[in-house]
């Protein structure tokens, strides 16, 4: 008998091959993503790793880097080290916080706001002139107003989501607004499904990128005010990175780590933070 003749193999046959881009880039995100969480964890741990208290007076002042004090000590001789770790945690949930809150309000507003443009356009501005009145309002100053009336950690959440909230919201609904005028969404309305379903299950899935594209952006702005606010003297706590780079200013020539560890945390968890989320969407976007 004649042997069968081996077919070529047909496309369907064919097995996906990952291209060389697309490999670096989830390699760099995995990397960036296991030294994130690395850092995230050694901050929120702080409290259990800090050799000493954050009050307790070790050695002279601007005392340099030692076996007992691998970072110095500030003005007071107290470790900065411990110090450093103590103030994570305060930092670290604040911002995560605030980025939290106010990703999730600027979703939701962007979501109604493209909605309305979409079905009355004429009443879009109930929605977003609110939020375009409170985008004028310069971020310290959002702040200062904010802490001045609630002190306290959710002060600085708060002045968060007021300065970054309507930034977000103008995200959203520029995302939002051209996936509304697709043809499924059509599709699912004359099915009679609800708006509500549809903007959950068939537009947010399709705007996800842009919203966690956004989410770094707003984490990086949460960090810069929960640092502004330390640095201002009004922080989360007494010895959160922004208080800590307060101090560290006068003597800065005499015991310079003190200065430059706060400020290399907040740069790392900012420029990682930003890379992340750069990474993912363009992961997402090639699949």
């Amino acid at each position: 008998m004649k042997a069968p003749a081996s077919s070529p193999r047909g496309l369907h046959d064919r097995r996906p091959r990952t291209s060389p881009v697309r490999r670096r880039v989830r390699t760099r995100t995995w990397a960036l993503s296991l030294l994130l969480g690395a850092v995230l964890a050694v901050g929120l741990a702080g409290p259990w790793l800090a050799p000493h208290s954050a009050t307790e007076l070790v050695t002279t002042p601007y005392a340099a880097p030692a076996p007992a004090y691998p970072l110095g000590t500030d003005h007071l001789g107290r470790d900065v080290l411990s110090r450093l770790l103590l103030g994570a945690p305060p930092v670290v949930l604040t911002t995560v916080a605030a980025t939290a809150v106010t990703v999730a309000l600027g979703t939701l507003a962007g979501l109604s706001a493209a909605l309305v443009a979409h079905r009355r356009p004429a009443a879009e501005g109930v929605v977003m002139r609110p939020f375009d009145a409170l985008a004028a309002l310069p971020p310290m100053l959002a702040l200062l107003l904010v802490l001045t009336a609630v002190p306290s950690r959710a002060g600085v959440v708060l002045a968060a989501c007021v300065a970054g909230a309507p930034l977000s919201a103008r995200v959203i609904r520029a995302a939002a607004l051209p996936v509304l005028r697709r043809p499924h969404v059509e599709l699912s309305l004359a099915r009679g499904e609800p708006w509500s379903w549809v903007l959950r299950h068939e537009v947010l899935p399709l705007v996800a990128t842009t919203v966690l594209a956004d989410a770094g952006l707003r984490f990086v702005f949460s960090l810069y005010l929960v640092s502004a606010a330390g640095f201002l003297g009004v922080g989360v706590s007494g010895f959160d990175w922004g208080t800590l780079v307060h101090e560290a200013l006068p003597g800065a020539a005499l015991q310079p780590w003190a200065l430059l560890a706060p400020l290399t945390l907040i740069a790392f968890l900012a420029v990682g933070v930003n890379l992340l989320s750069d990474n993912v969407f363009r992961t997402e976007a090639e699949e």
